[in-house]
């Protein structure tokens, strides 16, 4: 190593003695001063441990050979290229990449410098798990295998854990199904003393879903009569889910011209019914049956006991009736 660095040495001071002045008006002060850059990176004194970026100059099925701007090249043997047990070396690592890498041996008999990205990676990774948790940064990650209670995706390199009920938007019952799946997730932990990474994929998932739903709801046209099912009954109204998969509000004035306590006067769960959409406006959708109702089409009389159960109307139209 000493008398490589001598010889760096000794070239310089030649080329600082002979390059002609012409060749630095050729090139202009600014190429010199590259050049010179270049060569004094060379002079740095290459240590075990140390944290080295370089360019990949070449990619094969066992290594990475890296530029350093140093006299010597790097190496990276594939097991030191990541923990990912899917890793594929060349499908992800391409000439011209630029990778970070921490020195483990300064020769390896070939004047080559060894370097591990795995071992970077655990000082660096950490870093920037952080910040990704921080920023709520949206990374693409795929599923290695599964576990009890969730699943493995590896991000920087770092094995993390993503919960069943943080896999989708809705709790995930078949986890053998996502094996090997790719999907976009967020950082929600990142202790480095422990080891612990944790992914959540549900966030984002039901994010996608309310986007998809209020563009749905933006195209619904206010006005028109269109067919539901009576979903769910509240206290309030009904939630009534439309044909083209979207699910509004049938507010409880909104059910019949007669004044009701309870949906359940006039409705049921898994009812058919005709219902006009009032508005669509913030992802909500506001429903209406007592719009519809017409001259020729003359509302329904109810007859219910205040526990909310409907009875036939033909027992209000003949009640009072005397029969001879």
């Amino acid at each position: 190593m000493e008398r490589e660095m001598k010889n760096l040495e000794n070239l310089k001071e030649i080329i600082d003695q002979n390059v002609p002045e012409e060749l630095n008006q050729q090139h202009g002060p600014e190429s010199m001063a590259d050049y010179e850059a270049e060569l004094e990176a060379s002079f740095k004194k290459v240590r075990e441990g140390d944290i080295l970026t370089g360019t990949v100059i070449s990619v094969d099925e066992e290594r990475v050979i890296l530029d350093l701007k140093y006299y010597a090249e790097g190496i990276i043997a594939k097991d030191d290229l990541s923990n990912d047990p899917d890793f594929q070396l060349k499908e992800e690592i391409h000439p011209g990449d630029e990778i970070t890498a921490t020195v483990i041996k300064t020769d390896d008999g070939e004047g080559n410098i060894v370097l591990s990205k795995k071992d970077a990676n655990d000082i660096l990774a950490w870093d920037k798990l952080k910040k990704m948790m921080e920023e709520r940064t949206v990374v693409r990650v795929k599923i290695a295998e599964i576990v009890k209670s969730g699943a493995v995706a590896y991000l920087e390199g770092i094995r993390g854990f993503i919960p069943a009920s943080k896999l989708a938007a809705e709790y995930v019952e078949n986890l053998e199904e996502w094996n090997g799946r790719s999907l976009e997730v967020t950082v929600i932990t990142a202790e480095e003393e422990n080891k612990r990474l944790v992914l959540s994929g549900r966030e984002v998932a039901r994010e996608k879903l309310a986007d998809e739903n209020r563009k749905k709801v933006a195209r619904c046209q206010v006005g028109s009569v269109v067919e539901g099912t009576v979903e769910t009954l509240k206290d309030y109204g009904a939630f009534v889910t439309l044909e083209n998969g979207l699910t509004g509000l049938l507010h409880i004035s909104q059910i019949s011209n007669q004044r009701i306590k309870h949906p359940g006067a006039v409705l049921k769960e898994g009812q058919t019914v005709k219902v006009k959409i009032l508005s669509a406006e913030n992802g909500r959708i506001g429903l209406s049956i007592k719009a519809i109702q017409t001259e020729d089409e003359p509302e329904e009389i109810f007859d219910y006991k205040e526990s909310g159960a409907a009875t036939t109307g033909l027992g209000a139209l003949l009640k009072g009736l005397k029969l001879q």
